[in-house]
């Protein structure tokens, strides 16, 4: 990889090593070495245009099993020699649930990842290079033999339960109102009838809906610090970050983390589509003032 940022931090605060401006990407798209990653739902946006040599990574479909829980390391290096992605390469998320990406790389301790700091709206708007055409191949199929998760970034099901109620450990929601209350299980308020909506009991309610500005592009820190407050301002724990399939919760694990420094934040990837479909799982719902 030639002429990499350097890693710095500019007059906001941002970090060099972990975000980059559509400038560079577009400087670098020829790069051996790069690899784009877009991450979204469903492959629809995909198909009718993205960054050349982007690839999809469905959440659905490439990133979790059918009942939501993430996907097993030997699929993981599957998705990752299908994508071309070497332990060398410089992998550029970007798209739906960008920190998604980023997070799940970084737990198999990859170097080299990053996050295009703008949307693919913003990308696209700017006039920069666009195409519908698949990725050509980078050609044989590569290996990628992960290394073990690093524990220190993930939580699971059973560590979260443990943690309710716990004075060291924060649980924090970052969905939207509807969700934590209870009024819907999904996003979209499709219904889910195998599921139960509400939240974590003892789990504090921060949306992030915030966090970037109408290019996609991260506030300063001193923004950030203000809207997650009171964890982005105040001396905790560890923090446990959960939504509900985990995009919303890697990007406030990723602005806590790499943008404003905390230590010990966790993200439960199972979140909400793993916990509320758990008939064990107990469940705080504000909009029907029950609890279970």
């Amino acid at each position: 990889m030639t002429s990499a940022p350097p890693i710095i931090m500019d007059q906001t605060h941002r970090r060099a090593d972990v975000l980059v401006e559509p400038e560079w990407v577009e400087e670098h798209l020829d790069d051996p070495q790069l690899r784009l990653i877009e991450v979204d739902v469903s492959a629809t946006a995909y198909d009718q245009g993205h960054i050349p040599g982007a690839a999809l990574w469905n959440v659905y479909r490439d990133l979790k099993d059918s009942d939501y829980r993430l996907l097993a390391p030997v699929a993981m290096e599957d998705l990752l020699a299908r994508t071309g992605i070497e332990p060398g390469s410089t992998v550029v998320c970007y798209g739906y649930a960008p920190a998604l990406a980023f997070w799940l790389m970084k737990l198999y301790r990859h170097a080299d990842v990053r996050v295009l700091d703008c949307s693919r709206g913003a990308w696209m708007d700017d006039g920069r290079p666009w195409t519908a055409d698949p990725p050509t191949p980078t050609g044989p199929t590569t290996r990628y033999p992960l290394a073990a998760p690093d524990p220190r970034s993930r939580a699971d099901y059973a560590t979260v339960k443990t943690a309710i109620g716990r004075p060291s450990t924060a649980i924090v929601d970052v969905r939207s109102l509807a969700e934590f209350q209870g009024d819907r299980f999904w996003p979209s308020g499709a219904p889910e009838p195998s599921g139960r909506a509400g939240h974590v009991p003892s789990a504090i309610h921060l949306p992030i809906d915030n966090v970037c500005d109408d290019r996609g592009r991260f506030r300063s820190v001193d923004e950030l610090r203000q809207q997650l407050a009171p964890i982005a301002t105040a001396p905790v724990g560890d923090v446990i970050t959960y939504c509900t399939i985990g995009g919303r919760a890697a990007t406030a694990w990723f602005v806590l983390t790499y943008l404003l420094g905390h230590h010990n934040v966790r993200v439960y990837d199972g979140s909400w589509a793993e916990w509320g479909h758990t008939p064990a799982a107990p469940v705080t719902a504000i909009a029907c003032s029950s609890a279970s």
